[in-house]
């Protein structure tokens, strides 16, 4: 739709942690990526593999993370998976032939057709390959796929440019490994900026990323257009803002859509409410209870407790995620019609929101989306949907601009990853950047086996700058095994960076840790290797 009032940039940022425990015959942290299969990848993925079929014309963006497209990849856990849908299975054969003629029954019935629909879609439709669906629907122009830090590193609290460096080099061989093409944008994780990472997206061939809102509005100069315009860096890297009103009304759970009373409650589970001896063949081999992804409930209202919500009505919340839909279409329709006039090209409201948010948090999400797109293709009010390269081709010219180092995090900056609770992890980290670099440096040439510690070497440094332990040290969740998964591969870096050192390489231990996490198989320990960059203002 050239020439349209103003565009739309939906942003689903798709990451789990690098998590698989071959060692152990089930794990409870494995289980993460199962539920965002089954809740969120597979209804995304099938519903815009229907509206493509149905040439309903759509231009999304998304981040698919080299720990999930690795993850995606792995027969070990595509195998736990399919074990993981038919437990569901088998206890929903259960829950039908027990509750006849129950509300129960149908909501039981509804359950077992989605999980079927998740074990067909992946292991029928796309062979057990959900990567195969996202390069499809990349390549038929319905997805832009962008990369993001290696291992969701926080480059704010990086020490060091060569660890940068390595973050984004090894992004982008990992998406090209997947995808077979170099990605055109990149989520820095956490929205997390600082300019130092300028120069290294230039070099990368990186052409744009993503800013939270006082990225921009914090800016020098001060953006002529808000957050409603991209900005250029000296660089040459282009950079979008989110759009806080668009935002809020998904992504809140008070304010927001999601918070809606007829809307699944997610708190509420069957591996809680069941008889422990009526669900143990569900749980896991340790027999703890937690949630198995069937909820029977609905929100209800404001603070009631879990034992008094009423039954979830499945048609009830399809109306609303329609209704919603259509009143998140109106509202972009008159933030374009304000703003057209203020803006030197056609505004663009860029709506960024973890992709987990859609079918796992907010379980009537990617109905949502489907008839928002639904009815944006049929609306006549000129505001089209777009990914951000494509808003670069068509409106090249753009201010120039050094943005404010910002996260999207609590408070905008760095305080939900260094605080009281993760501070400690810091100077390890910060120790092992320095190693990586001066042992890179001092064997830039190494080949054969001392190449593969190096490149071993590499791969634990960037798995223990994974934000995501930083993070749950902070939420308190899981914090035993973030713990865990730092110490492990800085105890394996301080081993591996010894073994080089000393020139007494293990071979056996070093092909332990790749087996072990078998992520980035063309990691390039020469990544780390300090470059100049010059900076080439854009013309």
């Amino acid at each position: 739709m050239i020439g349209s009032q103003g565009y739309l940039a939906m942003v689903l940022h798709a990451h789990l942690p690098f998590v698989r425990h071959p060692e152990y015959p089930d794990f409870l942290e494995e289980d993460w990526f199962y539920e965002a299969v089954v809740e969120t990848y597979v209804p995304l993925l099938s519903r815009f593999e229907r509206l493509r079929s149905e040439q309903i014309p759509f231009k999304l963006t998304m981040t698919v993370t080299p720990p999930l497209a690795t993850m995606m990849d792995d027969g070990l856990l595509r195998s736990r998976l399919a074990h993981y849908i038919d437990q569901r299975l088998i206890l929903l054969e259960k829950e039908i032939r027990n509750n006849r003629g129950s509300h129960v029954e149908v909501l039981a019935r509804h359950y077992f057709s989605e999980f079927s629909i998740a074990k067909d879609f992946v292991f029928h439709r796309h062979g057990g390959h959900l990567l195969n669906s996202l390069r499809s629907l990349q390549d038929s122009g319905h997805l832009e796929i962008v990369t993001c830090t290696a291992t969701h590193g926080f480059v704010p609290l990086m020490k060091s440019s060569s660890a940068i460096q390595s973050q984004i080099y090894t992004a982008v061989g990992s998406y090209e490994h997947f995808f077979g093409r170099k990605p055109r944008g990149i989520w820095l994780a956490e929205c997390g900026y600082d300019d130092r990472v300028d120069a290294v997206l230039g070099d990368a061939g990186i052409e744009y990323l993503f800013l939270d809102s006082h990225g921009i509005l914090l800016g020098d100069p001060q953006p002529s257009y808000g957050v409603y315009a991209p900005v250029i860096t000296e660089a040459g890297i282009n950079a979008f803002a989110r759009d806080p009103e668009s935002s809020k009304q998904v992504w809140s759970q008070k304010e927001g859509y999601p918070g809606d009373f007829v809307y699944r409650e997610f708190y509420r589970d069957l591996g809680y409410d069941a008889d422990f001896d009526y669900i143990k063949s569900t749980l896991h081999s340790d027999q703890i209870r937690r949630g198995i992804g069937v909820k029977y409930h609905a929100i209800t209202g404001a603070d009631i407790d879990l034992g008094a919500k009423q039954f979830y009505d499945p048609a009830k919340a399809k109306e609303k995620a329609a209704e919603h839909a259509g009143n998140f279409m109106f509202n972009r329709q008159q933030q374009v019609k304000y703003l057209r006039g203020q803006t030197q090209n056609p505004p663009i409201i860029v709506s960024p929101y973890d992709a987990e948010l859609f079918g796992h948090w907010w379980y009537e999400g990617p109905q949502f989306l489907e008839f928002l797109i639904r009815k944006m293709a049929f609306d006549q009010s000129d505001v089209e949907l777009i990914a951000c390269s494509d808003y670069l081709d068509r409106h090249p010219i753009r201010q120039i601009q050094k943005p404010n180092p910002s996260t999207w995090g609590s408070e905008g900056h760095n305080l939900v990853w260094l605080n009281g609770g993760n501070a400690w992890i810091y100077r390890h980290q910060h120790w092992a950047e320095e190693k990586m670099e001066s042992l890179s440096t001092r064997f830039a040439d190494a080949q054969g086996d001392l190449r593969r510690a190096l490149n071993q070497l590499l791969r634990e440094l960037l798995l223990l700058q994974s934000s995501d332990w930083a993070f749950i040290m902070t939420t308190g969740t899981t914090v035993s095994y973030a713990n865990k998964r730092f110490r492990e591969h800085l105890d394996r870096f301080r081993m591996i960076a010894s073994q080089i050192e000393s020139n007494s390489l293990d071979m056996k231990f070093i092909s332990f840790c790749e087996e072990r996490d078998c992520i980035f198989p063309k990691a390039d320990f020469t990544s780390a290797i300090p470059r100049f960059y010059p900076q080439s203002v854009y013309a």
